[in-house]
């Protein structure tokens, strides 16, 4: 039980929990304080008839004394009868006077107490004076005190008062202590919930600006930012700062990026001139050739098949770089010519570095076409690129694609030296950039994490594996 009022006070929001709370410790006071006033109030009245029965005892005691002696019943009924009648008859509504054998004598209502009767379930319900209390229960309480005569008890006096006036004023008095800390505590909660809110409508301004953000961050106008709150107005500021960080981040990562691109592109284009370089110069010798032998056709047909197999070999590496970069590929689905395109795309920059390159392509058409194509071409070819790097001179690369279960998967391994903790963090973490490094591999994260993917890194001796895990929509066997 207590557990679940908690948590409900902690999803409570903070302009209805905290005046809430104030609220509790009011009613917790206002109780405290009230129980004070009331048991300063019974301590007031039980003295009084403390007094009370103090002097209307001790004036029967003086009175009394020689009549109990003598047992004179008329005597002492006539003593209680007068003093009935006198300004403590209204509080004394009965009064009996006993022996010390404990039999009555007489008492102010016979029919009560009948003359010569036991008085002991009278006494047995008496309070002594001294020990008046009110428990406000009752309206009647009965006290009892020794008649002493002369030095000598003689005989018992017991006297019933009538306090249902002192009850009620109790009564009243509680009932106005619970109405003021009722009317005191609404008025507090609704003051502090009024306040709570005041104080509040700032950060609810914060709140609401962050929530229309949509991902993006943007500097709270100078004229929205609170005034005189020093607390408040350093949280405003440290928002805008944390904006225009935000911002000057990402717009250094987008330079990052386009750094990255241009940075591939330069890569392959130095790699490319070189295999387009080589067939030109055929093409050359073999045109050369055919201007020289011209009259002879077994030179002249040779030539010119020179030039068809050297004129498909630039054919197919133009073809395979406008895939790679043109617009209208966007959105189509994957083809396993696509990594045919990337195999002669990447193959030049294996030659210039003399590494060997493991090409293996299980997946089928159908696997494949569950991926779009520019992504994960992207994804593919910025591996590959880092993997040539990683190799070095003579190195091992080697990338396999395969589809079971409902994953399409791209292993990447290359026989280079382990990743570095910035390389990793950059490929495999999503937080800030490290410094250092370019963007491309926490590009290659973002892409499979936005296709629902993931990224599995493993060294094995001497070789780094990068494994990319897409899922495909109700599975395939091959």
């Amino acid at each position: 039980m207590t557990g679940g009022m908690l948590k409900i006070l902690q999803d409570m929001p903070l302009s209805f929990r905290v005046p809430l709370i104030a609220s509790a410790m009011m009613v917790l006071v206002g109780v405290v304080a009230s129980q004070q006033v009331l048991s300063s109030l019974s301590s007031v009245q039980e003295a009084r008839l403390r007094e009370l029965a103090r002097l209307h005892v001790d004036g029967l005691a003086v009175a009394l004394g020689p009549s109990v002696l003598r047992r004179d019943v008329w005597e002492v009924y006539d003593t209680l009868d007068r003093a009935a009648s006198a300004g403590s008859g209204q509080r004394m509504v009965l009064t009996v006077v006993a022996d010390e054998t404990g039999r009555v004598i007489a008492a102010s209502d016979p029919l009560r107490a009948p003359v010569d009767s036991d008085v002991g379930p009278l006494a047995d319900e008496a309070q002594a004076i001294d020990a008046i209390r009110l428990s406000g229960a009752e309206d009647h309480i009965r006290v009892s005190a020794p008649l002493d005569y002369q030095g000598r008890n003689v005989g018992q006096i017991i006297s019933e008062l009538n306090v249902a006036d002192l009850v009620a004023e109790r009564w009243k008095a509680g009932l106005y202590l619970l109405a003021g800390n009722a009317v005191a505590t609404l008025v507090l909660a609704f003051g502090g919930y009024l306040a709570m809110r005041r104080m509040l409508k700032p950060v609810a301004r914060l709140a609401g600006h962050m929530g229309r953000m949509e991902g993006t961050l943007e500097p709270i106008p100078d004229k929205d930012l609170p005034k005189g709150d020093t607390e408040l107005a350093r949280l405003f500021q440290t928002y805008n700062t944390m904006s225009d960080a935000v911002q000057a981040k990402a717009e250094a990562e987008r330079r990052l990026a386009e750094r990255e691109r241009f940075v591939s592109l330069g890569r392959l284009s130095s790699s490319l001139a070189h295999e387009v370089n080589n067939p030109l110069g055929g093409l050359l010798n073999a045109a050369d050739t055919i201007h020289t032998y011209a009259d002879r056709p077994e030179v002249v047909r040779q030539s010119a098949e020179l030039m068809q197999r050297g004129l498909g070999h630039l054919r197919d590496v133009t073809r395979a770089i406008l895939d790679q970069n043109r617009l209208d590929r966007a959105g189509q689905p994957l083809r396993p010519e696509d990594f045919e395109d990337l195999r002669l795309l990447f193959e030049p920059e294996v030659h210039s570095h003399s590494q060997s390159l493991d090409w293996q392509m299980k997946a089928g058409a159908t696997a494949l076409a569950m991926q779009p194509a520019a992504p994960v071409r992207q994804v593919a070819l910025n591996l590959l690129l880092n993997a040539g790097a990683a190799a070095g001179v003579n190195g091992k690369v080697g990338l396999a694609v395969t589809a079971g279960g409902n994953c399409l998967s791209i292993s990447v391994t290359n026989s280079g030296a382990a990743m570095s903790e910035g390389d990793l963090a950059r490929l495999m973490a999503s937080g800030p950039l490290p410094l250092g490094g370019g963007v491309g591999l926490r590009l290659v994260h973002d892409i499979v994490v936005g296709l629902g993917g993931t990224i599995l890194h493993e060294r094995a001796g001497e070789q780094t594996q990068i494994k990319v895990n897409l899922p495909i929509e109700g599975g395939v066997d091959a």
